[in-house]
């Protein structure tokens, strides 16, 4: 396909801004000019619905309703090991029955991930909070329960709060495999599949080889992150499933949605391996 300008979406977070650094400032030649679109994950899983971006990042959980229209990319996303979501409590030990809980949105991996987790002993309420609220509501007993992501993982001890579970520790002993947390979608028709790939994967490289290119991209776009919670981020979520999939990160989609589907969370799809 001849290059054209080519609509992104992606979230702010230093892992999405050091993958595709390079893609987005026009450092990979033949690559069309593109234009970027900051937005936390619950509204790109939400647009992306609608149809509203060439190239995505959304949520594991959201391609059952997705992939009418986008195509899975083997590559830029976030997989991997040790980087699960945590359920967070004021106090240790707590028993989520009847409680309620706040989680940064409704068809995120996080959220997939708890109910099946949470199965047992389920909430009594789930209310959807921007991220940044939810430490914050947890420990002022907004809250009595938050499903937390990201770079909370380093932080929440600051908010006096306790690790209730760590879902992708459940996750890994349960199935051995990583836990997909982002996929990249290309959309059908727009995109060619085999060249965006192509794209992201010499940003990948590219970042890797040359970190300190993106490093004041990065930091200016993380939130007020301190710079040793920035690069803590990047190494926990850029790793090898964000150059390439592979077969365990394929089989890793494959077992989070089969699973969600047996329990009736999410439509059946076409397993990817």
């Amino acid at each position: 396909m001849d290059p054209v300008a080519l609509s992104l979406a992606v979230s702010p977070c230093p892992n999405d801004t050091f993958v595709f650094h390079a893609l987005v400032h026009g450092l990979i030649p033949g690559t069309p000019e593109v234009n970027l679109t900051f937005a936390d994950v619950d509204v790109t899983n939400t647009a992306a619905e609608r149809g509203e971006f060439d190239l995505v990042k959304v949520s594991y959980a959201a391609l059952p309703w997705l992939l009418d229209d986008y195509e899975l990319l083997p590559t830029g996303g976030a997989l991997g090991r040790g980087c699960g979501p945590l359920v967070l409590t004021r106090e240790p030990g707590v028993d989520l029955a009847g409680k309620t809980v706040a989680v940064p949105g409704d068809r995120t991996t996080a959220y997939l991930l708890f109910r099946l987790w949470s199965a047992d002993q389920a909430p009594g309420r789930i209310e959807v909070v921007p991220f940044h609220q939810i430490m914050p509501g947890v420990a002022n007993g907004t809250y009595d329960a938050g499903l937390v992501i990201h770079e909370a993982r380093f932080t929440y001890q600051r908010h006096g709060l306790h690790a209730l579970a760590d879902l992708g520790e459940w996750w890994e002993s349960d199935t051995g495999l990583p836990i997909p947390l982002g996929a990249i979608l290309a959309k059908k028709g727009v995109v060619d599949p085999a060249e965006a790939t192509e794209w992201i994967r010499n940003s990948v490289s590219m970042a890797w080889a040359n970190p300190d290119a993106s490093r004041e991209f990065v930091l200016a776009n993380a939130q007020e992150m301190e710079p040793e919670v920035v690069q803590q981020h990047i190494d926990l979520y850029v790793n090898e499933f964000t150059l390439e999939l592979g077969r365990d990160g394929l089989a890793a989609a494959d077992a989070l949605l089969q699973r969600a589907a047996a329990a009736g969370l999410t439509p059946t799809v076409k397993p990817f391996v």
